[in-house]
């Protein structure tokens, strides 16, 4: 560049930069002036992420109560200033003050990957509130009821062709294509194995980059989690444009799936919804059926094969049921709702190794929380461990035992694997009922021994076996 021009350009780039500096100054002071959380913001740029994905949620945590508080403390992830609450009182006051003090919040790297990026902005909280409303009518038990005949049908062809021919499986992966074709069968109709890879191969780039740092660089998890839902979003778009031109052809009212009855909704305006705001829609609950539920799925058959005695009681329950029915006859909510030490052993299950480790939600106003401020726009997250895993609210916390959910069960918010207040999952009993269908089947047909007996557990987007849990099958004489 010309001299001559620097006197006059210089000013122009040095302004900008003196008025961001001053202004980062002036905010941290600000922050310095406020009782804030005690805890390390970790490195500039990358926070505390390298420590939380190396001691993983439960010992992140467990560690920073420890040394700075046993209800909140600060730390950087995910490139935000974050607020972590714990125990059974951190979760009770972000659930009840959800729409008061806090809003949703979704990482960046979830937003970019799952969502049409341009729709995001303007229209989450809107969908999210449509999402709500509309799931509670299709995830209430009167509607989950005609969901049983087709998990048992489903769960009965998938050991069919993928456990019974063999000695040893991977439940994890294995639970995971069971989780996934469950789900585009129930809100898709969608049962062809080809289409069904066109969405699962992808899908499994997004679920794996979701909670990265945003870093868009090519070979990251971020970067392929974006490439990733651009081909599940694409593929969406086109089975929903299908469905829409069917429906208009042959004028069904009804809805044959999830996926008519969102086309077939309309809004207080009477305005049918988009095909983006349906595709966006259907990625929640496929993130929802496919990783938290394969990973209870996984849990429950670890412990099963893990615990012989545990093991035993689920199979006389089980085995009851089955008796009473014809070999070919499906299971019905009757039968579902007589599993009752069965759901206790998947609750515990849930206790010691839930797919969820919190959630995020953002502050919408400064605040106090045990003697501290959390000042506006910093991010909170609840954790589930930090209630689990207190001996406090679970006397000897490590050891299994179903009992603790006879009765009234553990006190409020102690136990809290699918969250609380006015954002509990919606898809609590549809989570209920896929992972008591796959316990009686399996259950019913091999006693479990596990391959690699001390097996760690890793954290993804949720806790995963890190050899995908190789389990020796022994079936039962018929």
């Amino acid at each position: 560049m010309d001299q001559a021009f620097l006197p006059y350009v210089l000013p122009l780039v040095l302004l900008p930069l003196s008025i961001y500096l001053f202004l980062l100054i002036n905010k941290k002071g600000s922050e310095k002036s406020k009782n804030l959380p005690p805890g390390s913001r970790g490195w500039p740029m990358l926070g505390e992420n390298m420590e939380f994905a190396l001691l993983g949620p439960q010992k992140f945590v467990k560690d920073r109560m420890e040394k700075y508080s046993p209800d909140v403390f600060k730390t950087s992830l995910l490139g935000e200033k974050m607020a972590i609450f714990c125990g059974a009182q951190g979760n009770k006051f972000l659930f009840m003050n959800e729409n008061k003090l806090l809003t949703s919040w979704w990482p960046q790297s979830m937003k970019k990957a799952l969502l049409f990026p341009e729709f995001v902005e303007s229209n989450l909280k809107e969908v999210s509130a449509l999402k709500r409303s509309f799931h509670h009518d299709i995830l209430k038990p009167e509607a989950l009821k005609q969901y049983i005949p087709v998990m048992d049908a489903l769960a009965r062809e998938h050991l069919d062709n993928d456990w019974t021919p063999n000695s040893v499986v991977k439940v994890f992966p294995l639970s995971k294509k069971y989780t996934f074709e469950l789900a585009c069968r129930l809100f898709l109709s969608v049962v062809d194995p080809e289409d069904i890879k066109r969405l699962s191969d992808p899908f499994t780039l997004v679920t794996n980059g979701m909670f990265s740092v945003p870093i868009d660089f090519p070979g990251t998890a971020y970067n392929r989690a974006i490439k990733g839902g651009k081909m599940v979003r694409e593929e969406l778009m086109r089975i929903i444009t299908e469905r829409r031109k069917e429906l208009m052809q042959k004028k069904e009212t009804e809805g044959r799936d999830l996926l008519s009855k969102m086309l077939l909704v309309t809004d207080e305006d009477g305005q049918f919804l988009s095909e983006m705001e349906i595709s966006n829609n259907i990625i929640g609950l496929l993130v929802a059926s496919f990783e938290t539920t394969s990973s209870a799925v996984t849990a429950v058959m670890n412990y099963l094969a893990e615990l012989p005695h545990i093991y035993k009681q689920v199979l006389e329950e089980q085995m009851e049921i089955a008796k009473s029915k014809g070999p070919d006859e499906l299971l019905t909510w009757e039968d579902i709702e007589k599993m009752k030490y069965s759901w206790n052993v998947a609750r515990e299950s849930l206790r010691l190794t839930p797919p969820a480790q919190g959630a995020f939600r953002e502050t919408t106003t400064e605040f106090t929380y045990a003697g501290f401020t959390i000042p506006k726009g910093w991010k909170t997250f609840w954790t589930v461990h930090s209630s689990h895993k207190n001996p406090k609210y679970f006397p000897e916390p490590e050891k299994f035992d179903p009992s603790r959910f006879e009765g009234s069960g553990p006190a409020p918010y102690t136990f809290v694997p699918f969250g609380g207040g006015p954002r509990m999952c919606p898809g609590k009993e549809y989570a209920r009922l896929e992972v008591l269908v796959f316990m009686h089947n399996v259950v019913r047909r091999f006693k479990l021994e596990k391959a690699i007996p001390n097996e760690k557990i890793v954290f993804h987007a949720s806790p995963t076996p890190a050899y995908g849990l190789p389990v020796h099958l022994h079936p039962h004489e018929k």
